[in-house]
């Protein structure tokens, strides 16, 4: 636990001392301890949603939190590193960010008397800009988790390239549902070749560096080479897949061998026996318990299972992923205050975030919005990709537009990857049919003249700036000159839609047939409006341009070749 308080004899442990009653489910101080009896009595920390305070707590000081702008992981200067980023000793799993929100799920009061002590462990960046500025309650959640093979901390000395600042090894864009019943693991591949945005770094003096983009390079590149700090991967990002990155989370080696550890191991099963020269992973067919070195060099392993690809390799960590989560999620790990606070101390060692995370407080507000959704509606899946055409020799690969399309809209318009949730989602829509039949009758009726249409005009995640461009069609060529641009709406949408009242509903038709909207647009509200009261339009991102039809609905289903795997599932590795 706390270097600075072993071997104190008037210090309280938190992992010694307290334990959870499960009469009441709140931590409390074990009084069997004499030691315990004989100091001060503490408040028992009790589960609340609200902000969590500083315990009170006769420990000493503990470090201020770091903030800093420098390169990621939270510290300044280094070489510039090599440029494609190759070779095999390069290989690590830097997903385990992702469990962190897990982690403080269920037991995170417990972490409130540490709550200091843990803000003092993470490292921040300011990525100038380049996420939305932080996740949203009452929207879906995008989070950027990135691993770096940068070698830092003892004991990484064998692992990346000497003198590297690390590249973006391991990429995983977590989307988590609106409604937060479902998420979405959609692995990125280091070797896909795309295009990096230009990017603003931030520097260490506080100043702001643009940093030049590069086209048809390796993704991997997006991150500590040239300069380049995770806002350029979140951009990146963004290029490829068109979803808006909320925050990101990223460690390095480290963190797949202090959790795996802090966990009591990470259970895995191998379908043969394995002897890695390269990784140093040798084990045995069946199952395994791993930690420590064991652990990292399993996620590193490229030529253990497989074809031997970054591909496969990107499977084995996703099942590696998904069995830490479920360790993390046990009744054993939360139970059990030793166990928990060990895993606070490990993650929030192991993590650098944006300023959008950079407390224990947004980081417990993160896993508030992940408390409720279970394993079995997380699904883990990857990028398609086809090899490069332009190699002889295949190293690199490009986006399989054919496949990747419909994932990519299914994500970006919330639709839930999981059988159980499609089940549910079959219900919703024979719901929504019904109220489609009823809505039908609204486009039956008079349709009100042009120039009585009242319609304030949002962007809500169409293109850009389309609320401008709608503007000046309605009025210039449909003679609806009440029209006006509100710019962007305050939050995004999945569809393009038309609110309006019901004292409006022949303005709304009007307006439908001047757009072409379908009747599945239109949202008629319950009380009538005032007189001058405009109706709202939103344009989403199915909204290409005034005229033209809306974009084709959102795939329901997956094309069946794209990988994809449950996080309640034990997989064999093979």
């Amino acid at each position: 636990m706390d270097a600075h308080s072993r071997g104190r004899a008037d210090e309280i442990d938190p992992a010694d001392q307290w334990v959870l009653n499960p009469r009441t489910g709140h931590y409390e101080l074990r009084l069997g301890d004499p030691a315990a009896q004989r100091r001060p009595r503490v408040a028992a920390p009790r589960r609340s949603t609200s902000a969590p305070t500083a315990p009170t707590s006769p420990s000493p000081a503990v470090p201020k939190p770091r903030r800093g702008d420098g390169p990621p992981g939270g510290r300044r200067g280094g070489r510039k590193g090599g440029g494609g980023g190759g070779g095999r000793r390069k290989k690590a799993l830097v997903v385990t960010s992702v469990t962190l929100a897990f982690l403080l799920v269920g037991g995170a009061t417990a972490a409130y008397l540490y709550y200091d002590h843990l803000n003092g462990n993470l490292s921040v960046t300011d990525v100038a800009g380049a996420g939305t500025g932080g996740f949203k309650k009452d929207q879906a959640i995008n989070i950027l988790v990135i691993g770096t093979d940068k070698r830092s901390g003892a004991g990484n000395e064998g692992y990346g390239d000497k003198d590297s600042v690390g590249h973006a090894d391991t990429t995983i864009l977590f989307h988590i549902a609106k409604d937060r019943s479902n998420a979405t693991a959609l692995s990125i591949p280091r070797d896909l070749i795309t295009d990096i945005p230009s990017c603003p770094t931030k520097q260490p003096d506080g100043s702001t560096k643009e940093i030049r983009g590069t086209k048809d390079t390796r993704f991997n590149t997006s991150l500590g080479q040239e300069g380049r700090d995770a806002g350029c991967t979140m951009r990146t990002v963004k290029g490829i897949t068109g979803i808006e990155i909320d925050n990101f989370m990223m460690v390095d080696f480290n963190a797949v061998k202090t959790l795996s550890t802090a966990v009591g191991g990470v259970p895995v099963c191998l379908d043969k026996d394995v002897d890695d020269e390269d990784s140093k992973l040798k084990l045995t067919k069946g199952e395994h318990r791993l930690s420590g070195e064991q652990a990292l060099a399993f996620v590193r392993t490229r030529h253990a299972f497989g074809n031997e690809s970054d591909l496969d390799r990107i499977k084995t960590q996703q099942q590696f992923l998904g069995s830490m989560m479920r360790e993390m999620k046990s009744k054993e790990t939360l139970t059990s205050p030793k166990k928990f606070f060990s895993l606070a101390e490990a993650a929030t060692k192991s993590l650098t975030v944006d300023q959008g995370l950079g407390s224990i407080n947004k980081l417990t507000d993160l896993a508030g919005e992940l408390k409720d959704i279970d394993l079995k509606n997380i699904t883990f899946t990857t990028l398609p990709v086809l090899d490069n055409p332009a190699e002889k020799v295949k190293a690199t690969v490009v986006v399989n537009q054919a496949l990747a399309d419909p994932l990519l809209q299914m994500i970006r318009g919330d639709v839930s990857l999981t059988e159980v949730e499609k089940k549910e989602q079959a219900q919703k829509e024979a719901a929504d049919a019904e109220a489609k039949a009823r809505q039908d009758a609204l486009l039956q009726g008079n349709r009100a003249p042009a120039a009585d249409v009242r319609v304030d005009v949002y962007n809500g995640g169409g293109p850009k700036g389309a609320a401008s461009t709608t503007l000046n069609w309605l009025q210039n060529t449909k003679g609806m000159n009440k029209a006006s641009n509100r710019g962007n709406a305050p939050a995004k949408v999945g569809a393009t839609q038309l609110e309006y009242a019901p004292n409006q509903a022949d303005q709304a038709r009007a307006l439908a047939d001047a757009l072409g909207l379908p009747v599945t647009a239109l949202k008629m509200g319950t009380a009538d409006a005032g007189a001058k009261t405009p109706m709202k339009l939103t344009l989403g991102p199915d909204f290409q341009q005034p005229g033209a039809p809306l974009a084709p609905p959102v795939p329901q289903e997956l094309p069946a070749d794209v990988q994809q795997a449950q996080a309640d599932k034990a997989v064999c590795a093979k």
